[in-house]
């Protein structure tokens, strides 16, 4: 059994499929302000994180200042008390929708400091290449009016940080509404590789296989 995750592109669905198992419930999806999360109780990271980014979310008179306060999800804060595992790991708190995007709106800044929308990622990737695309996006956003986001990641080997695993991988699919264009980025989450972002550039084809593979389970219960 098997949940896909669509992505429409013009006329044509795009299906991320996520292995199901009618036993045990891992995954919850939670719908804030500005993104939607599917989030893994076990692994205590998003599986996958939705939302589109438009030019009115970045331009405004006044943006609130950066939260600088990582929280509990109030509505799974059982599984998203994660503040311990975090402390001195060596590992960022990776942004899933970026904070900077959500800048024009209090309530969405402030949820976009949520847990379920941060993964552990290596400190260079954070602040490297995942940022770097992060301002790709918000460029295509200014030229082109509008981006759908899907990103997440994948973890396949038994890390941890406290209750918290360690992603493999980092992904990122951008669909360019104006262009009817799809572009797919996947990252090892670890020390990254010279290259520009095209380097990091893969098949769309290739996110549903990354995905297909993790040992995650549907939860139909919504927030």
């Amino acid at each position: 059994m098997r949940i896909n995750y669509s992505l429409i592109v013009g006329s044509v669905i795009i299906l991320f499929p996520v292995p199901t198992f009618s036993r045990v419930t891992d995954t919850i999806t939670i719908h804030h302000k500005f993104y939607s999360t599917t989030f893994s109780k076990s692994k205590r990271f998003p599986l996958v994180v939705k939302y589109w980014l438009t030019r009115s979310m970045l331009d405004c008179e006044q943006r609130y200042k950066r939260s600088k306060r990582f929280k509990p999800d109030p509505l799974i804060p059982e599984f998203t008390t994660l503040d311990k595992d975090y402390k001195n790991s060596g590992y960022g708190r990776g942004h899933q929708m970026d904070a900077y995007d959500c800048g024009c709106d209090s309530i969405a800044m402030e949820e976009s400091f949520y847990y379920s929308n941060i993964t552990p990622q290596f400190p260079a990737l954070n602040r490297g290449s995942w940022k770097k695309l992060e301002d790709h996006t918000r460029k295509l956003v200014k030229d082109f009016d509008s981006v759908l986001v899907w990103c997440g990641s994948a973890a396949f080997e038994n890390r941890y940080i406290g209750r918290v695993a360690v992603p493999d991988y980092c992904w990122k699919v951008l669909y360019i509404k104006k262009l009817n264009k799809v572009v797919s980025y996947s990252f090892r989450n670890d020390s990254p590789r010279l290259g520009d972002l095209h380097s990091y550039e893969v098949s769309l084809d290739s996110i549903p296989h990354l995905l297909s593979k993790l040992h995650y389970f549907k939860d139909e219960n919504t927030h």
